[in-house]
């Protein structure tokens, strides 16, 4: 019996093992899409226990709990941190199979120096070390971050937001890793959303310019992606909800009448909503096309299916669901009006539904534009959400593999709210690793030290620095 996740956890042939400790393991990491808070790191964040740091805002971890049925009062309710910690604990014996625990024990091993595995039993032995250690003068979230050798975070930002908190990181000679920006318009694309005549006030407030029609809308967001672009952006996020919209190219002319309708109060119909939507992902391809950015778009997710918990706790609460009606056929359309156009940025798209990998890897070969710059034009992303798991990465990276380059593979990103996730990236490598070394072993591809050695320091650093230009 193999040590419980020790020294060689999921590295179970030589070859593997000699891949990630001599080439994988001491890499920096890019978390080039993730939601931590940038005012957090600019105020160098302290935590009082191992709920404030866990638990606060973890819909993985929420979503697991409310799957061993325990009381919502225990997740996001108002029992205290201890008793929620201890409702988790309680459910890890029953996760079995799931990344949470395997990403609940890497972290607990490399920022707490714990080894043992977390349960009822040891609920309290775990309470008192990590409350001790969060306690010392070293545990706030910029010594975290450095002692998880993080070279560049990508924050996730609305275009109405202010960056104070990046350039008030930016200012400290001490933090070296980048704490960038990253472009997220969907708040005013979805033109069908509660609050969003509100939004596009905020907007205009935020540009410093009045908004009454498309050509001023277009104008304060091109404002606010200069001012991005002044704090180091370099990525966009779209995540496309339900439905890629879906329109023909004639259409698009109505943007203008469907927005100003839009703006004095009127709803739009699903179909008009498609209309604006597509226009709009138009124009800000264009515009990162123009700027070099990287163009990132999720998918395939149905928000919010349970209307009483919806209504009760909002969004983002762990009760979001692999559906929707987006198509890989549309998202080629989509991406076919931005060539059309010369104007496909480099991209990166990712799906929630497994099933949709091979399609993706298909979809990326047909829109390959090269244009002298060495590197792939679109690119499927990792495993995402429901799929960042042992089964999930295997699956997705394989058929990257069998219809793409695998060798210009972006590799991993956290996605995540916590400071303490960027085990996720060994949790990638040691996969990652131990999907070569069976290729290896069994024969499948030569084993050269020099081409294999290239090909993991790429998968995990070198691909990403160089298609987001860091």
């Amino acid at each position: 019996m193999k040590r419980f996740m020790g020294k060689e956890f999921l590295l179970d042939t030589e070859t593997a093992r000699q891949l990630y400790h001599t080439y994988a393991e001491r890499l920096p990491i890019i978390d080039y899409h993730c939601h931590v808070s940038p005012r957090e790191i600019a105020e160098n964040r302290r935590f009082s226990n191992i709920t404030e740091l866990w638990l606060g805002g973890d819909h993985y971890k929420w979503r697991a709990m409310r799957s061993c049925g325990i009381d919502e009062k225990y997740i996001t309710g108002d029992a205290s941190d201890y008793e929620k910690f201890r409702a988790f604990a309680c459910c890890m014996p029953r996760l079995i199979g799931n990344p949470l625990y395997h990403w609940s024990h890497l972290e607990l091993q490399r920022y707490f120096g714990y080894n043992g595995a977390l349960s009822e039993k040891t609920c309290d032995e775990v309470w008192e070390l990590t409350s001790a250690r969060l306690s010392e003068p070293y545990m706030t979230v910029k010594n975290i971050i450095r002692a998880s050798n993080v070279d560049v975070i990508c924050t996730t930002d609305d275009p109405a937001d202010e960056l104070c908190y990046h350039e008030k990181i930016a200012q400290d000679e001490h933090f070296t890793t980048r704490v960038l920006p990253a472009f997220r318009p969907d708040k005013g694309i979805n033109i069908r959303r509660s609050g969003w005549r509100e939004y596009i006030a905020a907007l205009s407030e935020a540009a410093g310019m009045p908004i009454t029609d498309l050509e001023s809308l277009k104008a304060a967001y091109s404002a606010r992606l200069d001012y991005f672009a002044e704090h180091g952006c370099v990525t966009a996020d779209h995540g496309i909800d339900d439905a890629i919209p879906a329109a023909e190219r004639h259409e698009l002319a109505r943007a203008d009448e469907i927005f100003r309708a839009a703006l004095s109060g009127k709803q739009p119909s699903e179909h008009e909503g498609g209309i604006f939507a597509l226009e709009m992902h138009r124009f800000f391809a264009g515009e990162y096309t123009r700027r070099g950015w990287v163009m990132q778009i999720h998918f395939g997710v149905m928000r919010n299916p349970c209307t009483p918990m919806f209504e009760r706790l909002g969004p983002d609460s762990g009760f979001d669901i692999i559906g929707g009606r987006s198509s890989v056929t549309e998202l080629a359309r989509m991406l076919d009006l931005f060539a059309i156009e010369n104007a496909l940025p480099r991209t990166v798209i990712y799906s929630v539904n497994p099933a949709d990998n091979a399609a993706i890897g298909t979809l990326i070969g047909g829109f390959q534009l090269t244009d002298g710059s060495g590197m792939p034009r679109v690119m499927q992303g990792s495993a995402w959400w429901f799929n960042d798991n042992k089964t999930g990465m295997r699956e997705q990276m394989t058929s990257l593999a069998n219809l793409s380059a695998f060798g210009s593979f972006l590799g991993m990103l956290t996605d995540s709210r916590s400071f303490l996730s960027y085990t996720r990236h060994e949790y990638f490598r040691r996969i990652l690793c131990s999907l070569i070394g069976h290729w290896i072993e069994d024969g499948e591809y030569s084993y050269d030290t020099d081409e294999l050695a290239q090909l993991v320091m790429d998968i995990c650093y070198n691909n990403t620095k160089d298609f987001f230009s860091l």
